[in-house]
């Protein structure tokens, strides 16, 4: 079922993939995360990173902000990939296990719900292993403003 201002985005479906390219292709800090997309959709994204040595803390692994960034990446590609520019207001996060140096880990966000203003979505960080991470929950302002990608 669609939502009344999301009808032009059903008939491309590449819009997705092409809103999720131009954020990553200006977000410096999720290059810097060297996070790969593995899913983009309608309310939905999957991205996947290698923890590096320089993403660990003090106890020999992963910092807690870098997970958090991961996530709240996957987040933005997902709520964005209705056509609307959206931006968070809320996000918190549950650390669940630690990865270190070497752990490939992947993050998957999906909608919980999207009205006309707010819209809030889930996201799981698991290992390569299906080990789960952590698990983060946020809430996005949806603008009026639109994604030019069409």
């Amino acid at each position: 079922m669609a939502y009344f201002w999301e009808i032009k985005y059903e008939m491309n479906k590449n819009t997705p993939k092409r809103i999720t390219e131009e954020m990553l292709d200006n977000d410096a800090f999720s290059l810097w995360l060297g996070i790969e997309r593995i899913k983009d959709g309608l309310g939905v994204s999957s991205l996947k990173m290698k923890v590096r040595g320089e993403m660990l803390n003090g106890f020999g692994i992963l910092h807690g902000g870098i997970a958090f960034s991961f996530a709240d990446s996957a987040l933005a590609f997902a709520a964005n990939s209705h056509g609307r520019k959206c931006l968070s207001v809320e996000n918190s996060i549950h650390y669940i296990n630690s990865c270190t140096e070497g752990d490939e880990i992947i993050a998957h966000a999906k909608e919980v719900s999207c009205s006309f203003k707010i819209g809030v979505y889930e996201v799981e960080i698991v290992k390569s292993d299906g080990k789960k991470v952590a698990v983060f929950r946020g809430t996005v302002y949806r603008s009026s403003k639109e994604w030019d990608v069409d």
